[in-house]
């Protein structure tokens, strides 16, 4: 080949060189204003990325699941509200009636605040199908309950008739006893369903009984209980309305207007009685003072025996720890 005729070839293939450079510039042009039109219009139809212009783009993108700022804070909050339980030992849902006295709803059944006692600390056996069974997953009987229990067979065999007849328990025939889902739960309960609920810890309200359910101080243990309609559901202040959601609007039992709820006529003993509860070294019952009059103190229980709130009122509690140390 002569020199004129190299010379020839390599210039037509610089010519097309510089053309393909023109050619893939201009696509990458076109692909970039279709990524731009794609980020600000496409969508994404079974999977994949679809352009404005219907052209297919899922090459160019890569689909990842994305949470929304309400989802995050969601996951954050039940996880906190799930270590604190952990902590505790988990929970059981306790359901009662808002702001009436735990002596009204089931006074006809004769249930004494010792017995709201020995109900609390057995609510705490019941398994996510509503029956009764020892940590190890054995079945709680009649015989292995009045073990639990702790008390005379003559006692125990009323306090056992009692609880069948309201019915918070049912006896199955092959001797298997269910708790009342109206009473205690475990477990997710139904959205809207139960609006009056706490969580009950199971660790703690166990140590309370063995330190306290066995003798004569039952009765105390029993006022736990008994003032959990009065817990506001948030913030574990004792209260009239435990169900308002604006903390302003609360209003607190006084230590004297709480005393005479619950039958006890001397404030003075009655504070006694709740300081005498303790749980790890903390009270159980915490006091904010009123300076003018002794026998107005507002009432606050330890969150790590019941709380029903969210991870606001979690906080909010928790910022009140000092009070039981």
């Amino acid at each position: 080949m002569t020199r004129k005729g190299e010379d020839f070839l390599n210039e037509r293939s610089r010519r097309e060189r510089r053309l393909e450079r023109q050619i893939a510039r201009r696509i990458e042009k076109r692909h970039g204003r279709r990524i731009n039109e794609t980020l600000n219009g496409g969508v994404i139809r079974n999977g994949r990325v679809i352009s404005p212009d219907g052209v297919d783009m899922s090459h160019r993108f890569e689909i990842l699941p994305v949470r929304p700022e309400s989802t995050v804070r969601y996951v954050r909050n039940r996880s906190a509200i799930e270590e604190f339980s952990a902590e505790n030992g988990g929970y059981v849902w306790g359901l009662f009636k808002s702001s009436v006295t735990m002596e009204i709803q089931w006074s006809k059944h004769g249930l004494t605040q010792s017995d709201f006692a020995r109900l609390m600390f057995i609510g705490t056996y019941v398994d996510y199908d509503g029956v009764l069974r020892h940590p190890n997953g054995r079945l709680i009987t009649r015989e292995s309950m009045a073990e639990l229990i702790g008390i005379h067979r003559t006692k125990f065999d009323e306090f056992f008739s009692k609880l069948k007849a309201v019915p918070i328990i049912k006896v199955a025939e092959d001797g298997v006893i269910y708790m009342s889902s109206d009473v205690f739960q475990r477990g997710k309960i139904a959205k809207g369903e139960y609006v009056d609920r706490i969580r009950v810890y199971r660790d703690t309200v166990r140590k309370l009984y063995e330190k306290y359910g066995k003798g004569r101080s039952v009765r105390q243990l029993g006022i736990i209980y008994s003032v959990v309609p009065f817990v506001h559901r948030n913030l574990n202040i004792v209260c009239y309305n435990p169900l308002e959601k604006h903390e302003d609007n609360i209003q607190p039992i006084t230590l004297d207007k709480l005393a005479l709820i619950l039958g006890y006529q001397n404030a003075t003993k009655f504070k006694a009685a709740l300081r005498a509860i303790e749980i790890n070294g903390q009270p159980v019952f915490a006091f904010v003072e009123d300076i003018h009059d002794g026998r107005k103190r507002r009432i606050i229980v330890n969150p790590r025996v019941i709380f029903a709130g969210n991870f606001e009122g979690l906080q909010a509690c928790r910022a009140l720890v000092a009070l039981f140390n």
